[in-house]
């Protein structure tokens, strides 16, 4: 939410997912890109919100989302939608939340949900690493015109430590998984999984966060501009085949 502060203004939240309940771990808003501008560009913010004190993080499950905040988040993208608002999501989490709770009300249907509905949005989409970006559970919020990627995040089909527990059986080899997984930005970006690298303050954000803050703020103010200009059904196309062409291999005779 310091993204969310710093870089927008009149945040206006919305709560639930008239199905089932209202997800803490993700917040959904109306907001103006930019604080001082009186012409900002009203947008919708979803970002994932993990708390800072452990009070906190208990009450927003770690930053985990169960299926009421990805149909919070979904819903919110329609209303987005019809009033043809901009969409930036801010995405920090290891995964979506796996316990029974969350598979009994449709977990793994619900990220489909938003990953297909994601794929055909008509208004303009901005999707960003923050910090980690874990498995389906940030893909569901992540399938965008653009996906940007700050320069120390990660971003992975699964945490190194459960990758390296179902590959080896053994967690103590979580960097081996690491490696393998190819999950820092430049990596990611080699494999064309990202479309940009926001940088960081010498040292990490956490050194300099309003600079970090700024940095992000411009990165999206840069990419949403050139979104913009660009009719709605190019978009959509270019979206669709961006994501068709992820995942591709070639075998050798």
């Amino acid at each position: 939410m310091d993204f969310v502060s710093g870089i927008f203004r009149d945040f206006s939240e919305i709560h639930g997912d008239r199905a089932f309940g209202d997800d803490e771990a993700v917040a959904c808003g109306m907001a103006r890109l930019d604080l001082d501008d009186l012409a900002a560009d009203e947008v919708l913010v979803v970002a994932i919100r993990k708390g800072g004190t452990l009070k906190e993080r208990i009450k927003r499950n770690f930053g985990m989302p169960s299926p009421e905040g990805y149909r919070k988040a979904l819903r919110s993208m329609k209303i987005a939608e019809k009033f043809g608002r901009p969409i930036v999501c801010l995405v920090d989490l290891i995964g979506a939340y796996p316990g029974p709770s969350s598979e009994e009300r449709g977990q793994g249907e619900a990220i489909a949900r938003n990953i297909f509905e994601m794929a055909s949005l008509r208004t303009p989409t901005l999707s960003v690493i923050t910090g980690e970006g874990g498995s389906g559970g940030a893909l569901a919020l992540a399938v965008a015109d653009r996906v940007l990627m700050r320069e120390n995040a990660v971003y992975f089909v699964a945490p190194p430590e459960f990758c390296a527990s179902l590959t080896w059986r053994d967690i103590s080899k979580k960097q081996l998984a690491a490696e393998a997984l190819r999950v820092s930005a430049h990596q990611v970006a080699e494999v064309g999984c990202i479309d940009a690298i926001i940088p960081e303050p010498p040292g990490g954000a956490h050194t300099d966060p309003k600079a970090a803050i700024d940095l992000l703020g411009a990165a999206l103010r840069h990419h949403l501009s050139e979104l913009k200009s660009q009719p709605a059904g190019g978009r959509i196309a270019t979206r669709q085949e961006k994501f068709r062409k992820i995942g591709q291999f070639y075998a050798e005779n």
